[in-house]
């Protein structure tokens, strides 16, 4: 296939660009390539899509040079944007000359994430207003914008992937790994969210990047949730204390506690990853089952935490992150929480 990729340097786009030339593909990146350059053996586009339409001049005078789509074109574009201005101009310039036409959207598009088992059918949020800035409170209007694009410019073209939380090696989001990477770092207690029958849900980026491209050249099309197992928080944190072979006291304080003593939910500065405020008792318990049916494959959950961790030593234990408590909050928190509790 001759694969657009709207992107292609960092985590995921890469991963696909990669997988892609792996199988013998004929792989274009279009992408600005500022922190880093597309894989090795892609054609790379430079071009800076804040730039408007013009940025896709290049790829559209691509598609119109050749492939085996009738008239020439891309047999597949992969989309991973969360702009919603800037994934509707290639979806303008290109889904014309394209055959198949992927977007990476997110289970964050749901509106109600309070029931467990929920599928494609469920409810989304409204597509973010025009000319509204982009925040991480808004990502899940954003992308719910970008899927309502996509469906009306690509029509029966467009695959709407919806991930889970992705993880495996090379996630610069600090959530995954962070568990194991903690009973790692050094030997003071760990505390941890009294939340054992919590559910976990990750889908690892290297089964995503494979089911994209297989999609593709089968053709898969519609709405579909890409996750993976859901795992109760007890055994995740119990695996990672084995491959950390971690030996440190672990301290599980009630939710509402910690909240109210400045630990944050799932990701971020002084976070605790993976814990979920309540409401969200079905964000991380998806159904799958639409996608598994139409050839998702995921590998154990437990091969994932493994790699990942992996990832965590190679990259530093001690390094800053972008999820996780840092160690002077979290000896806080604790002092806080045995003087609340021990004195009670």
């Amino acid at each position: 296939m001759r694969i657009l990729v709207l992107g292609g340097t960092a985590f995921l786009s890469a991963e696909i660009a990669r997988q892609a030339l792996a199988a013998g593909h004929d792989v274009t990146c279009l992408a600005r390539g500022t922190v880093s350059a597309p894989p090795d053996g892609a054609t790379w586009l430079r071009a800076d899509r804040s730039h408007g339409p013009a940025a896709y001049d290049a790829a559209y005078l691509a598609a119109s040079a050749g492939g085996s789509a009738a008239g020439g074109g891309w047999d597949a574009v992969v989309e991973v944007s969360r702009d919603p201005d800037q994934a509707r101009e290639p979806l303008t310039a290109l889904a014309g000359s394209t055959r198949h036409w992927t977007f990476i959207s997110s289970c964050s598009v749901y509106a109600d994430h309070s029931v467990a088992g929920a599928a494609e059918d469920a409810g989304l949020l409204p597509p973010l207003a025009p000319g509204t800035a982009l925040t991480m409170e808004n990502y899940g209007e954003a992308k719910s914008a970008i899927e309502y694009w996509t469906r009306e410019l690509a029509g029966d073209k467009a695959h709407i992937c919806r991930a889970g939380l992705i993880g495996g090696p090379g996630d610069g989001s600090d959530r995954y790994g962070y568990w194991p990477a903690r009973f790692a770092r050094d030997g003071e207690p760990v505390l941890v969210p009294d939340i054992p029958a919590d559910p976990t849900q990750i889908i690892d980026v290297r089964d995503l990047s494979a089911w994209v491209l297989a999609a593709a050249a089968l053709g898969v099309t519609g709405a579909l949730n890409a996750v993976g197992e859901a795992v109760p928080f007890a055994a995740y944190l119990e695996e990672s204390r084995q491959l950390a072979d971690g030996g440190a006291e672990v301290v599980a304080a009630p939710g509402e506690w910690l909240a109210a003593h400045g630990a944050n939910y799932w990701a971020g500065p002084d976070s605790l990853p993976l814990w979920l405020p309540p409401g969200h008792e079905g964000f991380a318990a998806r159904d799958g089952a639409a996608a598994r049916g139409a050839g998702l494959v995921t590998r154990p959950w437990m091969d994932t935490l493994r790699d990942t961790f992996e990832d965590e030593l190679g990259r530093g234990l001690g390094r800053e992150r972008k999820a996780g408590m840092s160690p002077e909050a979290e000896r806080r928190i604790l002092r806080e929480f045995r003087t609340e509790f021990q004195s009670a």
